[in-house]
């Protein structure tokens, strides 16, 4: 106990023992030494409970409760003084910064809006929110944001909660050239945080960027033809010292040729929302992903495909065709000579399927995988150089599995090999058609 505490009670206990002294002698004097100590004692009683009266009734009424006199009632009113002098500093301090998270909010160019998990009602919302959704103040303050935000597909979405994903391009209430990004995050587990986005400058930029690159794409395609057939008709025996050079002309020609028609095909996928689906015969297309591993390969590779899965799918069959085209041809020139390359197709244990291409070849160092869906990015430039890729590839993998639900595992270890796996679900298989299979045999 604190040396001010002990002083507190000795001056309390010194002012009852005085107090009853006082009454032992006017008894005494009058010859009434009990009646004059029992109403002694009750005076004292009665005082001290006027004192806790009276601080209840502060406290009640949140005065202020100065220290008054001396004893452990004057220590109580300053303990409790001091309480509240810190009360109100912390609440000036949550304050200060609520003030401040406030105006951070209300700065954002972003729609913030505070939702309520149980009611799906707006609890709050900052200055971008009405812009951006056509929220106001007070109209839309305990709304339920269903009808706040219509026509948006709200009730669907927060229905999925934490595992909701976000909306990437969705027109506003407001207006609809406004293309906005919406997110829901968990802010707490009675709170949702839903952000919305303006994303059409974005959006106009990433159409401009593609109908430049399938407007610039087409117009080189037919200089390209023309300079690849002028190249054909050149003879290097005529001229044997151009013998070299033709070479070399040829296949960047080629070579450039792949690039534009890789550069179509990826603008075409990415313009596209969905493709036409049908039943994908995969007995018949691993048939012919073989004969074309087996043509690119020339003999130089041991190439096995195995159709453990004995299902089809559901999808676009040109589309997945060139998929998985690409990544037999990355197996074929990416694995040396002497090398193993199988195509494997399996079930999984939920029942959706998945096509693996395995090789041996060089591997790929672990920095590099997540970046390899990139457009243009190599691993090796030369190395890809030598090979005649053109960079796009696993861009235009991805987006084909992209639009068919599915996914892209990549796993490599440098020396060993690597495999490439096309990850289906399960509403994307289908039972195998006998003629399927007759189709496929050779």
């Amino acid at each position: 106990m604190l040396p001010i505490d002990r002083h507190a009670w000795l001056r309390t206990l010194l002012h009852l023992g005085l107090v009853l002294g006082g009454g032992l002698l006017v008894g005494l004097a009058l010859d009434q030494v009990w009646p004059a100590l029992t109403l002694t004692a009750l005076s004292l009683l009665a005082w001290h409970y006027w004192r806790l009266h009276r601080l209840l009734q502060r406290l009640a009424t949140r005065q202020r409760l100065k220290p008054q006199g001396t004893g452990v009632w004057s220590r109580l009113d300053a303990l409790l003084y001091r309480g509240q002098l810190e009360m109100r500093a912390r609440k000036r301090r949550l304050l200060a910064m609520l003030r401040a998270y406030r105006a951070v909010a209300t700065a954002l160019p972003d729609a913030v809006v505070l939702v309520d998990r149980n009611s799906q009602r707006i609890l709050w919302f900052n200055e971008a929110a009405t812009p951006l959704l056509g929220l106001r103040y007070p109209r839309d303050h305990g709304r339920p944001v269903t009808d706040a935000l219509q026509p948006l597909p709200m009730a669907s979405w927060l229905a999925a909660g934490r595992h909701a994903e976000p909306l990437e391009d969705v027109a506003s209430p407001v207006d609809p050239s406004l293309r906005l990004s919406l997110r829901l995050l968990p802010y707490s587990d009675e709170l949702w945080l839903l952000l919305a986005r303006d994303v059409s400058k974005l959006l106009r930029l990433e159409h401009m960027r593609r109908d430049f690159v399938a407007n610039v794409s087409h117009e080189l395609r037919t200089p390209l033809t023309v300079i690849h057939g002028y190249l054909e008709l050149l003879d290097g025996d005529d001229h044997p010292e151009w013998g070299p050079l033709l070479s070399e002309m040829r296949r960047q020609s080629q070579r450039m040729s792949r690039l534009v028609e890789d550069l179509l095909t990826l603008s075409r996928l990415e313009a596209r929302d969905q493709l036409p689906e049908e039943e994908v015969a995969m007995a018949s297309l691993l048939a012919t992903l073989r004969r074309e591993a087996d043509a690119l390969s020339n003999g130089r590779h041991r190439i096995r495909v195995e159709d453990e899965a004995q299902v089809d799918l559901r999808g676009a069959s040109k589309e997945l065709h060139s998929a998985f085209g690409n990544l037999v041809s990355n197996a074929v020139r990416y694995t040396p000579d002497g090398g193993e390359i199988v195509i494997r197709f399996s079930r999984l244990p939920d029942g959706g399927a998945v096509l693996a291409v395995h090789d041996t070849g060089y591997g790929i160092p672990a920095a590099h995988l997540p970046r390899l869906t990139e457009r243009f990015y190599r691993v090796s430039t030369s190395r890809s150089r030598e090979t005649g890729g053109t960079g796009l590839g696993l861009a235009i993998v991805k987006h084909v599995l992209g639009l068919h639900g599915a996914r892209l595992q990549i796993s490599s270890e440098v020396g060993v090999g690597s495999i490439f796996s096309c990850v289906f679900t399960a509403d994307r298989v289908l039972p195998r058609q006998a003629h399927s299979t007759e189709a496929a045999a050779p």
